[in-house]
């Protein structure tokens, strides 16, 4: 093979691989960085994920058509999804602040459409029926060192851990009804989470798709600008990487 031959070659196949892996990354899983602590405990700072982009329908590149999906989005999902983020740094549905650029974020579906919500100390009303939590689970310490009270709330079936903060309480919700088409989402740790109580619920068409498994997952308190040093690295590796975390799965 020529060298002409042989570059071609290379470009072609560099060409492809990108190719595939962009559409991997579109239509069947994506990854997500948890940036803050409104999942603990189920996922803390530094919690590396694989999201699931085929189970809701995947949109199609460069189009607004969607995949068949596999199932709808249940009570109790763990979710990435768009917001808007506003130059002043307000939150807002990505389907109603059109013109704000958009971020991912990550919490737990609560409502559905036609559900109503309620919040109010702390205690969470679904169709007016005041969700179960029993809080016999110990003590977990946020990365400031506050002792928060863990819980487990019982959904459909299910629990998931929660966290109570008796510092104070977190955000109320006036009894609401879910739009059609719409969700209503709440952070595991209730009082300190800036969720659907703050920015409203998220349409269907912005949901990205489920969190599968954590991949990865350090504690790191440095800067991003710190990451450009190969000796942060070798420091996170060897002392910062929750290795206990990788291949969860996340429920």
């Amino acid at each position: 093979m020529s060298d002409d031959g042989r570059i071609r070659h290379n470009v072609v196949s560099t060409a492809m691989a990108i190719g595939i892996a962009l559409l991997v990354r579109a239509m069947l899983f994506e990854t997500y960085y948890v940036p803050s602590e409104s999942m603990l405990p189920t996922l803390l700072i530094g919690d590396h994920m694989l999201v699931n982009k085929y189970a809701f329908g995947a949109r199609i590149p460069f189009t607004n058509f969607r995949l068949p999906a596999l199932r709808e989005p249940v009570r109790g999902d763990v979710v990435t999804f768009a917001l808007g983020r506003g130059e002043l740094g307000e939150i807002c549905p990505a389907d109603r602040c059109p013109d704000y650029p958009v971020e991912g974020f990550v919490k737990r579906i609560i409502g559905l459409p036609g559900d109503t919500i309620e919040v109010k100390g702390d205690r969470v009303y679904l169709n007016d029926e005041l969700l179960r939590v029993e809080f016999d689970a110990g003590i977990f310490l946020d990365e400031a060192g506050n002792r928060l009270r863990i819980g487990r709330e019982f959904l459909d079936g299910s629990s998931q851990p929660v966290l109570d903060d008796p510092r104070y309480g977190g955000l109320t919700q006036v009894r609401v009804t879910v739009p059609e088409g719409r969700y209503f989402m709440l952070g595991d740790n209730r009082d300190n989470s800036h969720d659907s109580r703050g920015w409203g619920t998220v349409g269907r068409a912005e949901l990205k798709g489920p969190v599968t498994w954590i991949y990865w997952s350090w504690n790191n308190q440095g800067s991003w600008a710190s990451m450009l040093n190969p000796l942060t690295w070798w420091h996170l590796l060897r002392d910062e990487t929750r290795w206990d975390r990788i291949g969860l799965t996340v429920e």
